[in-house]
């Protein structure tokens, strides 16, 4: 894997167009300039026309056969490249973003109901995504694919390619949302800009890509953020480099957590089958592809949560170690749609094989930063975001020596939108703490606390997930509430920052059934009265069925005490001085979790329970 830049274009500089021989080699960096683009700062510059930019659809033709019927899937690309591509011989490097919601989405596709009887029990035998179409697909009369890639990055001497997902919009197959045939669909047109696959336009001729150094970057948000890490762990020649932004990099922990049938934040009840159905359009998931999703419906396995052999087909992090291409996370710390530990894990990973990295992370949902938004380096240099991905591309992509890989690894926005930098994260200084839960009465509020007397008292609470919100359930810490457990801490000296991923060590029992909800949040309480308190931090739940394992369940007894251990999502924060840290524990989670019938009891021994925060500076910084 690369462990250095593809070559060096020093300076600033007009190169006038030469014809190209051959595309380059997959991976190597060029021997000379470039030819016809024009480098200021560090970057490419606009000198090449949109308006008179070459359009042209082809079909990628595929190994997969999704939908059975005889012939190999071809996928739609839909390309868009300088002029000078076709009249001067210009060859270029392509951005490419597929997608599965490019047309024909099914809007409407009905979810099942969260509301169940009662939670599954036993164990297996063994997206939402942004909810956006990114344009109709259909190529228009003046030059201009659907967003924003082409109007940026054309005129900057770059091709854009917007593929179309196998069993999506125009291409042919079945959508199987996450699996290998949906990454061999996509990795096929990168084999076939490389010269290594057939295409062909709509009259059925072959068509080549002699147009492209074969060089390609992949980027796109939420699933077309995904995508590129999918086809990244395939080692394909010719992807360079891959901006994948609010991205999954396992999709057991985007529709499970810990056992539970957990949903992304803002769409409770989805599954994979159901996103599936969104993708393939309303006429394919009831026709052609009917029999397919319902493979998928079952096999996703909804009756007990378990990692099972779908979902690790669709997890991505085993694979990191066959990445041969540079990535560039892109994440919001307050994502709940693909949440934290998507990137997170990610990130572990290509730091454990060497990928060559950065990190940009901002105080957004769902999404990119904005392309306005500013950071300023250390060497007092300020660079929008756009300006840093612009950068990248050219550096991985044309060879740009513009420093890119030289400055601090990471970029985090904190709580006041202010853009710093760090070395690595989570921060190398996070140690980890451990908190204490105490309880002198069983109905009382508890406290958090770093070491001495812990109070022994059993705590109980009854799940009312149904009637009640998480809003309400971590308002008013001061005050005992029958559906949830509080634990704070005095109020803090100084300001403390975590940076990493909080964990959760519970001894309890189930007192009256044999499954339950778990869930823990962490949450930040301001001064009486503070505007904006309380804040919730981070979330993490638990199937205690899945207590030793995500990939099976052991029954629970109920009254036995067991001690459940789980992590929560990952995160950057900031507690301010004069502020508590709060842990607030309940059972079902209305806004992720499945809702059985109220009435499941349990009780908690504090005594044998903590929290563990990633502080940086660890427990001196903390202060107690």
């Amino acid at each position: 894997m690369p462990s250095a830049g593809p070559g060096r274009i020093l300076g600033a500089y007009v190169v006038g167009l030469a014809l190209v021989a051959a595309p380059l080699p997959a991976q190597a960096a060029p021997d000379a300039p470039p030819p016809g683009i024009v480098v200021r700062d560090g970057m490419t510059q606009p000198v090449f026309s949109l308006e008179e930019a070459v359009e042209e659809r082809v079909w990628v033709e595929t190994p997969l056969d999704t939908d059975h019927d005889g012939r190999r899937d071809r996928v739609v690309a839909d390309i868009s490249r300088p002029r000078e591509t076709e009249t001067a011989g210009l060859r270029v490097p392509v951005i490419l973003e597929h997608s599965p919601y490019r047309k024909d989405t099914w809007s409407d596709v009905p979810y099942p109901s969260v509301l169940v009887d009662e939670l599954p029990q036993g164990s297996s035998s063994g997206h939402s995504s942004a909810r956006r179409a990114d344009g109709p697909g259909i190529l228009r009369a003046k030059a201009n694919l659907p967003g924003q890639l082409d109007d940026y990055y054309v005129p900057r001497g770059y091709a854009v390619v917007l593929g179309q997902s196998v069993g999506t919009g125009d291409s042919d197959g079945c959508p199987t949302t996450g699996d290998s045939a949906e990454t061999l669909g996509t990795r096929a047109i990168i084999d076939w800009l490389g010269g290594r696959a057939r295409a062909y336009d709509a009259s059925g001729t072959p068509v080549r890509a002699g147009w492209t150094t074969g060089a390609v970057g992949m980027t796109g948000v939420s699933y077309n953020g995904t995508l590129p890490n999918m086809v990244a762990t395939t080692g394909v020649p010719g992807l360079r480099t891959i901006v994948p932004v609010s991205a999954i990099s396992n999709w057991y922990d985007y529709y499970r957590a810990n056992g539970l049938v957990v949903a992304p934040g803002g769409f409770q009840g989805e599954d994979a089958d159901i996103l599936t159905m969104y993708t393939a359009g309303r006429d394919r998931s009831a026709e052609d592809c009917a029999a397919e999703i319902a493979e998928i419906a079952e096999e996703q396995d909804r009756g007990t949560g378990d990692y099972t052999r779908f979902w690790r087909e669709r997890d991505y992090l085993p694979g990191v170690r066959k990445v041969r291409a540079s990535v560039f996370v892109v994440h919001g710390l307050n994502d709940w749609n693909v949440k934290t530990g998507q990137f997170a894990d990610w990130w572990d990973q290509l730091d454990r094989y060497g990928v060559p990295r950065k990190l940009w992370l901002h105080q957004g949902g769902h999404g990119g930063p904005g392309s306005a938004a500013t950071v300023t380096l250390p060497d007092g240099r300020s660079w929008t975001y756009k300006q840093t991905e612009n950068r990248w591309f050219d550096y991985w992509l044309w060879g740009v020596d513009n420093d890119v890989m030289a400055e601090p690894r990471v970029v985090l926005q904190r709580e006041d939108r202010a853009y710093t930098t760090y070395r690595d994260w989570p921060d190398p200084a996070a140690r980890k703490v451990s908190l204490g839960l105490s309880a002198a009465d069983p109905a009382a509020p508890g406290a958090l606390v770093g070491s001495g007397w812990r109070g022994r008292a059993i705590q109980s609470l009854v799940d009312a997930g149904r009637d009640y919100t998480p809003n309400q359930l971590v308002g008013e810490p001061g005050t005992a509430s029958p559906h949830r457990l509080v634990y704070t801490s005095r109020e803090l000296r100084r300001d403390v920052r975590i940076s990493g991923r909080p964990e959760l060590r519970v001894r309890l029992s189930i007192d009256n059934r044999t499954a339950a909800n778990l869930t823990g949040y962490l949450v930040d309480y301001g001064p009486a009265g503070a505007t904006g308190s309380p804040v919730v931090v981070t979330r993490g739940w638990l199937d205690p069925q899945n207590r030793t394992s995500e990939a099976y369940g052991r029954p629970v007894r109920p009254g036995r005490m067991y001690d459940y251990r789980w992590s929560m999502e990952p995160k950057d924060y900031i507690f301010r001085a004069g502020h508590r840290l709060g842990l607030v524990i309940f059972s079902s989670d209305q806004d992720y979790t499945l809702l059985p019938l109220p009435g499941t009891r349990l009780s908690v021994a504090p005594a044998s329970s903590a929290l563990t925060l990633p502080v940086v500076g660890g427990r001196t910084a903390l202060g107690f």
